[in-house]
């Protein structure tokens, strides 16, 4: 027995590896490091600390919704009879999951007043494409083929217009009022029969929910076209208005922002798409039916007229089922109460930047979940620059805001504070912000030259841009 086992153990020795090994690609004179098991430990917890996240530092990222994801959520999902099960495995042995997907499904279209759900795109972006792309399919199944324009206001986010130009509209932009709503008289002047729909965020990307979305919903029925909606800043609304009684025909909804999965730095994501009864028959395949007691995909032959499948199997089932837990721990109730303090928090920091002397972009709006500053009086004051505020807010362990979005209000920061900071870190903020009011009005050098405090000082952004190196 142990011969056997000295057997299985045997290793090359170094003259046998020479021989494996061409000699042109051997050498001796590698620089590399040599490090214990607790240097390298301690260099790997020395970087993993220079990072910005939602668990070390205050991330009030505009329109992204950056909020604390509580852990049960992950917990839930890692589950190993969630993580170890292989995508190809048979329903009758995935009724768990199956279980907790088509419950989301429901909830889902609960929230949002639709009449059906698909779990299945991967992100955001590409459940906005599946939206518009139902629009499209919607039309074309009615021989309306001359609709070929979509509608996209100025407030809407940036990636309205490049889902609209992938689906193969062409985009009309429509203009908002110095009030911050959509202008309706230029509404009325872009509709036609050439319009197949209008893709809206409510609230927009102002930071004001858009008051006459009713009688958007009326004008652009009235033309034949249809209402989408872009769910990025659901956040603000969760559990009091549901997209579907403001008139809105289909939607996604980022559930790696508003239900319990952190996100940036790429994904992962789930752009969950949620359909009005008449373009239901599109949504995207797979979905989840319940049949007797059990769960069951729902093939692509049951559903002809779906636009088709967006992504591998059924999308990210890790961040499904993480909305999952997160609705199910806080049910209506909790829901209700996300929207209440993340407006809360957003009213109680722009009051106070305002208190300060920051000018604020439709004061005379209250905020939603978010709201925008603008600092174009430093600029002139002192050639101090919104990103220049952004870089000095690093320095005391903040994470800026998303700055120059949108670009309607010059040298803006979009504010996010989410439902889940206490008012000692939002008061923190207020302090840090006035400080740094201070700074531009007599220092301005001192933020021009931010950061100051991290591995990383200010960079050459334009010779950053024209001189890209992604690698050695």
């Amino acid at each position: 027995m142990e011969e056997t086992i000295f057997a299985c153990q045997h290793e090359e020795t170094p003259a046998e590896l020479e021989l494996a090994i061409p000699a042109h690609l051997l050498r001796d004179d590698l620089p590399l490091p040599n490090p214990s098991e607790l240097e390298v430990l301690r260099h790997y917890t020395r970087l993993s600390q220079k990072n910005f996240s939602i668990d070390t530092n205050f991330y009030p990222l505009g329109s992204c919704t950056m909020k604390y994801n509580p852990r049960i959520a992950h917990e839930v999902a890692t589950l190993p009879g969630f993580s170890r099960l292989h995508p190809a495995t048979p329903a009758v042995a995935a009724q768990g999951l199956l279980r907790n997907l088509a419950e989301l499904q429901g909830w889902l279209a609960e929230l949002t007043g639709m009449a059906a759900v698909s779990l299945s795109p991967a992100a955001g972006a590409q459940g906005e494409l599946a939206g518009v792309a139902m629009i499209r399919a919607y039309h074309q199944a009615r021989g309306d083929t001359q609709r070929q324009r979509m509608l996209i206001p100025q407030a809407a986010h940036g990636t309205n217009p490049a889902s609209a130009r992938m689906a193969g509209f062409t985009v009309t932009e429509l203009p908002n009022l110095p009030n911050g709503d959509l202008d309706l008289d230029a509404l009325r002047a872009a509709l036609g029969p050439d319009v197949a729909g209008i893709m809206l965020t409510n609230p927009s990307t102002l930071g004001v929910f858009e008051r006459q979305i009713q009688e958007v919903a009326a004008l652009v029925h009235g033309a034949g076209a249809l209402l989408y909606y872009d769910g990025a800043n659901l956040n603000a609304i969760l559990g009091r208005v549901k997209p579907g009684e403001m008139g809105f025909d289909v939607m996604h909804l980022n559930l790696h922002k508003t239900f319990a999965t952190p996100h940036g730095g790429g994904g992962p994501g789930s752009g969950a798409v949620a359909a009005a009864s008449r373009l239901a028959p599109y949504l995207p395949v797979p979905r989840v039916v319940g049949e007797a007691g059990s769960y069951r995909w729902e093939s692509h032959a049951e559903r002809p007229e779906s636009i088709g499948q967006l992504s591998a199997y059924a999308g990210n089932i890790g961040v499904l089922l993480r909305a999952h837990a997160y609705v199910r721990r806080l049910g209506h109730a909790g829901l209700r109460r996300v929207s209440a303090y993340a407006a809360l928090n957003a009213n109680y920091l722009m009051h106070g930047l305002r208190r300060q002397g920051y000018t604020v972009a439709f004061a005379e709006r209250r905020a939603t979940h978010e709201f925008i500053i603008s600092v174009q009086d430093l600029h002139k004051a002192s050639a101090v620059r919104a990103l220049d505020v952004a870089k000095r807010l690093l320095d005391f362990g903040i994470h800026a805001p998303t700055i120059y979005f949108p670009q309607l209000v010059p040298e803006c920061l979009l504010i996010e504070p989410t439902e889940t900071e206490s008012k000692a870190s939002l008061d923190r903020f207020l302090e840090v912000m006035a400080q740094i009011r201070r700074e531009a009005l007599e220092e301005p050098e001192l933020l021009r030259n931010a950061p100051h405090d991290l591995p990383v000082r200010r960079v050459d952004e334009t010779l950053a841009a024209r001189r890209l190196q992604v690698a050695e």
